[in-house]
């Protein structure tokens, strides 16, 4: 592979280097945001400028202008303490950031450029090169992409590999030195099987059904307002989409009233000639999505469609859908069982808060998990009862922006970490170093052994 051999040619990259591959990503983004912008929303039928704008484009350039502010400094080596007595007399123990060498990105579909960047500032920060298999569900997208990575970095620097599922299951088989996986949890089990052959360690980033409580103390119509923001953004086709909402049983009705008009006062003309509403990204997740509903109401589901305008979907250029709230739900509903990864949103009453803790923790642990509510104490519970891969509390979503905090799922959805820091760490070998002093302090820990040898080992066989 020419990338690792010149890995081993050019040795580790000063941080000048790297601040010039990320400076060299954040021009690309500048330059060719606008192409990018027309590329996704051609792959999607219609996606929302501003919404690929604020969460493709200007996103990407928060990670790597984060990283590159901050790289110097993660990249200094960490003094830790020597064992006693090593330690006073002169011993040093240090661990050093090394480079892994060669990443592979396998990005997804539903934000094809932000999740190249995002975790390519990691990659850069930590003194990589990369190659990317970008999805085929975008292919405009994709295609754009290899053109512009081939203009900005050489294929030593950045590889672009384009194609269907043979080439991405041929690229999870390739000897990296690290790969990162974002997409279904079913995928990612062919991605680690196929890195397992070589002991490639991964990331993955797996999605699955993030919860939403509504605590009795939440305000209801600033909660409904921001769930179903984040449950339109990109037509609910995210990772960290809320996918279901546990509601106090007396709560229930408000909460679908309160759905109703905030999707009304974010659409107040409509969902089909509003621009800022996203189209499904094609017929067959279209009908993935319509099949759920059937399903829910084949199995005595209430179905609310939101539909503001009271636009006829029936006939369309591309594969847009209203919101949909689904009550009256039932474990054996494909909407309880599938991640929706769609502008679905199924609504489960609970009595007390115990009762939608254990619900969560009977069920896979989730990416996301979100609570609503000014009971500390309460939060508190929820917090240290449940296991996610992170939390927003009082909104959501939200906590995935933040650079100074990980991102990474837990099991089910997902291994590993990036964002910030963590990912510089996540992409780097962390190679620990003992320097040992001069002194011949430790000879008598060699044989012959004497008494200060035995005196010495049984002061530290003690309790």
């Amino acid at each position: 592979m020419r990338q690792k051999q010149a890995c081993l040619a050019q040795g580790v990259p000063s941080a000048e280097q790297r601040t010039e591959w990320l400076d060299r990503s954040i021009d690309l983004l500048c330059t060719h945001g606008d192409a990018l912008c027309d590329a996704m929303s051609a792959d999607f039928g219609h996606r929302s400028r501003n919404q690929s704008e604020f969460s493709d484009i200007a996103a990407s350039i928060e990670s790597l202008k984060f990283a590159k502010k901050h790289l110097q400094k993660w990249m200094r080596p960490d003094r830790r303490s020597a064992q006693f007595p090593l330690g006073l007399v002169g011993a040093r123990a240090t661990v050093h950031y090394q480079p892994k060498g060669v990443v592979g990105i396998i990005s997804p579909w539903n934000f094809p450029v932000n999740l190249t960047f995002a975790p390519l500032a990691g990659v850069f920060a930590a003194g990589n090169r990369a190659m990317i298999k970008p999805s085929e569900f975008t292919e405009q997208t994709s295609a754009l992409m290899a053109e512009l990575f081939a203009k900005y970095y050489s294929d030593e620097e950045v590889a672009v590999v384009t194609g269907g599922p043979e080439v991405g299951a041929a690229f999870s088989g390739l000897a990296f030195d690290h790969m990162v996986f974002t997409g279904a949890t079913s995928i990612g089990r062919h991605v680690m099987r196929a890195a397992a052959e070589n002991l490639v360690p991964l990331t993955l980033e797996l999605g699955g059904k993030s919860p939403v409580i509504l605590g009795r103390t939440a305000d209801v119509e600033k909660a409904a307002t921001r769930i179903m923001a984040g449950k339109t953004l990109n037509c609910g086709q995210i990772c960290l989409s809320p996918d279901y909402v546990l509601v106090p049983t007396e709560m229930h009705d408000d909460f679908v009233e309160a759905a109703r008009k905030a999707v009304a006062a974010m659409y107040p003309n409509g969902l089909m000639n509003d621009d800022d509403y996203t189209s499904v990204v094609n017929e067959r997740h279209f009908d993935r999505l319509q099949s759920y509903l059937d399903d829910a109401r084949a199995r005595g589901g209430e179905i609310i469609e939101i539909n503001p305008a009271g636009d006829d979907f029936s006939a369309q250029a591309h594969h847009k859908m209203a919101p949909h709230v689904v009550t009256k739900v039932s474990e054996e509903m494909k909407v309880m069982q599938d991640e929706i990864f769609g502008p679905i949103l199924p609504v489960k009453t609970y009595s007390e808060i115990s009762e939608a803790v254990d619900y969560i923790n009977q069920h896979a642990r989730p990416l996301g998990l979100y609570y609503f509510g000014k009971d500390t104490t309460e939060r508190d519970f929820v917090l240290g009862n449940t296991t996610s891969g992170g939390v927003t509390v009082n909104d959501v979503i939200f906590h995935v922006a933040q650079e100074e905090l990980p991102f990474g799922g837990i099991g089910p959805s997902g291994m590993g970490a990036y964002h910030g820091k963590a990912g510089f760490l996540e992409f780097s070998h962390r190679k620990a170093v003992y320097t040992q002093p001069s002194t011949d302090i430790l000879a008598i820990l060699r044989p012959p052994y004497g008494d200060t040898f035995r005196r010495i080992l049984k002061s530290r066989i003690r309790r």
